[in-house]
């Protein structure tokens, strides 16, 4: 790896030394400076695109071309007649002004090239051919190449490094807006041009008194042959996968597991339509895939974040209430992170508009997966030592040290489907409807082997329900005088089942050698004379929340406002539970039901409780404006009432509260912008957290809540500087936030054996955070180099087995990537990524290190062939040396006999050094662990791909 970057680095040298640069001044005809003025060298001998440039404040541009050859200078602004003129470079830098004059008409000279990148107010346009390359296939591709926009490797794209809210094709909303089905899914030879729209409001009466700096949404245009007629891409293929070989953790196999055991091969399948339609009044957008090879489209949290689209309205009023997530805990799916994935996908979105003023769009996705999975995992626990000034020696309860082997098969279908309508008579007024239903089926089966708790049977499913409705109205007065009204309304039922059968030798009960469940279970009062532990616990989860806000806004100038909220959010949950025992040996038919009473928790194994929450809230601020600052002070007055019910009892908490907020913007340049932002916040809990009967997450994590749990409070600062630099080809951004927790929820967590029965407490010490990031980018030609990194300090405190720890985890990532950007020459991608860990646990200590290298590299070869490959490798550390490591090869090569052609024959492999596993440490709050998650061995497909 170290001779690739040593020959990259001579590559950029190179480059570099073979170039000079032209630079000068744009000025109008009275000599003021033209800012964001585009100048473009094109090679008069290729007629190729060289080197473009935008003017910055000054009317400075710069050009970086090539010695001894002859170029055609343009130079255009809007308003202006665009120039033209013929240079020949010589062997050193050479200083060159223009001059343009106004004109209200069409420019005499016609532009060669159209304008790379034009930058016009909030709206960043590129031309997509000035920087699409024949190995591009998809959008994601396309952005990749594009100065100052990031695609990451799960789709989401970046500008300035804030992430894109919302994607368009055409202005019409593509899947409520997710850039990653657009990213992965596009063809990039439908797009013409790509907008970047900064401070982005949907509603145009909001966008002069709302502070829309967060908000970025990309829109993707059209080329013209891509309108009113179907495009897309069909994508079909088959392959086989050899035998596989898993081993076991040598714990695991020196308690009596085998060694290993051999995944078979099987047949392997992928087909992958992607189509769509785009007319002025409607468009229709279809996606499907069936594979087994772990090419996910959608994974659950791509899912989750479809199903959450909608934005709170009382999100910036500082309330945060958590209604809780009792889905069952899935893992990220994807080719690299399991054994055997089947995926399904059926995704269909839609946008009509019958007239100039009523619009209408949706969306339907239809998502099945099943999953097998095998880990490995070893956990050194925190160790205490005997405290002499207590009662207890504290040092008997740390839990030992556990290696456990887990094969877990998964299976999860999910329906969405959201329908959205938007009427807009007149300019001032704009009245929205938006409905969404999400329903899936869920489940899990586990077999979960433990050197300390031996072997374990576990069953889990959930069928949630959820079903979300907002109405939003926007009216405009006068110029002066503007309203808004937002409400959301949500009903929401869960139902998750967990059942476990553990092995029990009741002959040992009550030995010193007793099995590490034994205490466990007498104290939750089970019967321990059967050769197993069945533990079954049903729950039933309902929620309905309305939240609302009437906002009013006054422009006293046109460079002040005031507004004032009124708001009220209204949240009811209900939680039921039961807990019980199959009574029997595990070869017992009918074996009958019991319910324990437990020993511990006052014999409380059921739940019964009713939770309400409100607020409401009123709120003003005033924005001003001051030359390049922008300043809005203001403050939340609320209201609050929680209350919850079970076992014949009633708590209540109500109380005021005063939540301000500052945001404060500074304008440097037209691109250059730094932001102080502060907040104060509320944090309420969810229904689970109050209930006092115990509830089973899990076998080994018996959990019980606290019914007179106080509201958190945080103070937030952050401080954020972005620039985009066309002059000097650069683009930066920093941020760094600042978090101090105030009473907030934390655990009591006690241990027998590995068992940790966990409940909750409001600290009296505050917790605190910071996290900071940034990256700096800088493009010369064809080549672009980018650096960052982010900085993470976490502290926070809990009770570990009656010993109060305080937490202290620094987390630091930093990288670097050089990439080039050639029209047809190769390309090649280096990257380098470097994270520490150092935690601090109690009176543990532990630091982890991470290296990845990586390379990627594609060739458009006899203007016929695509190779792709990509090559990573990851080793972990620590003090003492290397802990694992492991290393991923893929390749790709294509086939097109013209670039017009409309058929594409291609070979993939994946994972082609074979890798068992995939590794890491990590640290959570009671234990330091290595994890070995075993994924899926080489694959070998051969595809067939028809462009529409």
């Amino acid at each position: 790896m170290k001779y690739i970057f040593t020959t990259m680095f001579f590559i950029v040298a190179s480059t570099s030394f073979a170039q000079i640069k032209i630079d000068g001044i744009v000025k109008d005809s009275i000599g003021n400076p033209l800012e964001l003025a585009n100048v473009v060298a094109i090679n008069k001998e290729t007629n190729g695109l060289e080197s473009f440039a935008i003017t910055n404040e000054e009317g400075k541009y710069r050009l970086s071309v090539e010695k001894n050859t002859k170029y055609i200078l343009q130079v255009s602004s809007i308003g202006y007649k665009a120039i033209s003129d013929t240079y020949e470079t010589k062997e050193v830098d050479v200083s060159k002004d223009f001059v343009l004059k106004e004109d209200n008409l069409l420019d005499e000279i016609e532009l060669t090239y159209e304008i790379p990148v034009k930058i016009d107010g909030d709206t960043i346009t590129y031309n997509a051919d000035s920087f699409k390359r024949p190995t591009d296939r998809k959008l994601g591709d396309l952005l990749k190449n594009m100065p100052g926009i990031e695609v990451n490797d799960a789709g989401e794209v970046k500008v300035e490094g804030k992430t894109i809210q919302k994607l368009m094709i055409d202005g019409e909303v593509f899947f409520d807006g997710d850039t990653k089905l657009g990213t992965k899914n596009i063809p990039s030879n439908a797009v013409d041009k790509v907008q970047v729209l900064k401070n982005f409001s949907e509603v145009d009466q909001l966008k002069g008194v709302q502070d829309n700096s967060d908000n970025l949404a990309l829109n993707i245009k059209l080329k013209e042959g891509k309108k009113n007629f179907w495009f897309g891409d069909i994508k079909a293929g088959v392959g086989f996968s050899g035998d596989f070989d898993i081993p076991n953790n040598d714990v695991a196999f020196d308690t009596g597991l085998s060694s290993n055991f051999t995944l078979k091969g099987d047949n392997l399948y992928v087909l992958q339509p992607k189509l769509f339609y785009y007319s002025p009044k409607y468009s229709i957008n279809l996606i499907g895939d069936l594979n087994n090879i772990g090419e996910v489209v959608l994974n659950r949290s791509d899912l989750f974040k479809l199903s959450s689209g909608f934005r709170a309205p009382s999100a910036s009023s500082g309330t945060n209430i958590n209604l809780g997530n009792n889905d069952i805990g899935f893992l990220a799916i994807q080719n690299n992170n399991a054994l055997d994935i089947n995926t399904k996908l059926g995704a269909a979105n839609f946008s009509y508009s019958p007239t100039k003023n009523i619009s209408i769009n949706g969306f339907g996705v239809f998502s099945s997966s099943r999953v097998d999975q095998r880990q490995n995992r070893f956990a050194q626990f925190v160790q205490f030592e005997d405290n002499p000034d207590t009662a207890i020696d504290e040092s008997l309860n740390t839990p030992p040290d556990e290696a456990t082997v887990s094969q877990t098969q998964q299976a999860s279908d999910i329906g969405l489907l959201k329908l959205s309508g938007k009427y807009k008579p007149n300019s001032n007024n704009q009245l929205e409807y938006n409905i969404q239903g999400r329903l899936s089926k869920t489940s899990q089966t586990q077999d979960f082997f433990s050197t300390v708790t031996g072997s374990t049977d576990e069953f889990e499913d959930i069928t949630p329900f959820s079903l979300r409705q907002s109405l939003n109205y926007y009216y405009t007065f006068n110029e002066n005088n503007i309203f808004a009204l937002s409400s959301q309304y949500l009903i929401q039922d869960e139902d998750p089942f967990y059942n476990a059968a553990l092995e029990n030798n009741p002959s040992n009960n009550d030995d010193d050698d007793a099995d590490a469940f034994d205490l466990t279970a007498e104290n939750l009062g089970l019967n321990r004379s059967f050769d197993n532990y069945n533990l079954s616990q049903e729950r039933r989860v309902k929620t309905n929340q309305l939240d609302s806000r009437l906002d009013y806004w006054n422009v006293l100038t046109e460079r002040s406002n005031i507004n004032f909220t009124l708001g009220t959010t209204l949240s009811r949950q209900r939680f039921n539970s039961d807990f019980f025992q199959l009574l029997g040996n595990m070869g017992d038919l009918n074996r009958s039901e019991f319910v324990p009473t437990p020993l511990i928790n006052d014999g409380l194994n059921t739940n019964d409780i009713e939770y309400r929450f409100s607020d409401l809230y009123a709120g003003i601020h005033y924005q001003f404006k001051t030359g390049i600052f922008t300043f809005t002070p203001g403050f939340n007055l609320h209201a609050y009432s929680v209350n919850n019910k079970q076992f014949g009892e009633e708590f209540d908490d109500s109380f005021f509260r005063i939540l301000p907020d500052f945001t404060a913007r500074i304008k440097l340049k037209k691109s250059e912008n730094l932001r102080f932002r502060y907040n104060m916040r509320t944090q309420f809990n969810d229904v689970k957290r109050f209930a006092r009967g115990l509830v089973l997450n899990n076998f080994n994590a018996p959990f019980s809540g606290n019914p007179i749990l106080e509201n958190g409070l945080s103070h937030v600062a952050s401080l954020n500087y972005s620039s985009f630099n066309q002059f000097n080809n650069t683009n930066a951004f920093a941020n760094v936030t600042y978090t101090k927790s105030i009473n907030q929820v934390q655990s009591n967590v006690d241990f027998s054996s590995v068992i940790r029965t966990r409940t909750l407490f409001n600290s009296p010490i505050d917790n605190e955070s910071v996290v900071a990031s940034g990256s700096f980018q800088k493009r010369l030609k064809r080549i672009t180099g980018t650096l960052g990194g982010s900085f993470t300090y976490n502290k926070f405190n809990q009770l570990f087995v009656g010993v109060p720890t305080i937490n202290e985890n620094y987390n630091q990532n930093y990288f670097a990537r050089i990439r080039t950007n050639f029209r047809t020459a190769p390309n090649i991608q280096l990257a380098y990524n470097y994270a520490k860990a150092d935690n601090n646990q109690g009176g543990r200590n532990t630091k982890f290190f991470t290296n990845s290298p990586s390379i990627e590299f594609d060739a458009y070869i006899f203007k016929s062939l695509t190779f792709r490959t990509d090559y990573g490798y990851t080793r972990i550390s620590n003090e003492s040396g290397t802990l694992n490591s492991f290393d991923f090869w893929n390749a790709t090569l294509s086939y097109r006999g013209k670039p017009d052609s409309k058929l594409e024959y291609e070979i993939r492999a994946t994972n082609l050094l074979n890798t068992r596993s995939r590794d890491r440490n990590s640290v959570n709050n009671f234990s330091s662990n290595f994890n070995q998650t075993f994924i899926q061995p080489r694959f070998i497909t051969f595809r067939l791909v028809y462009d529409l």
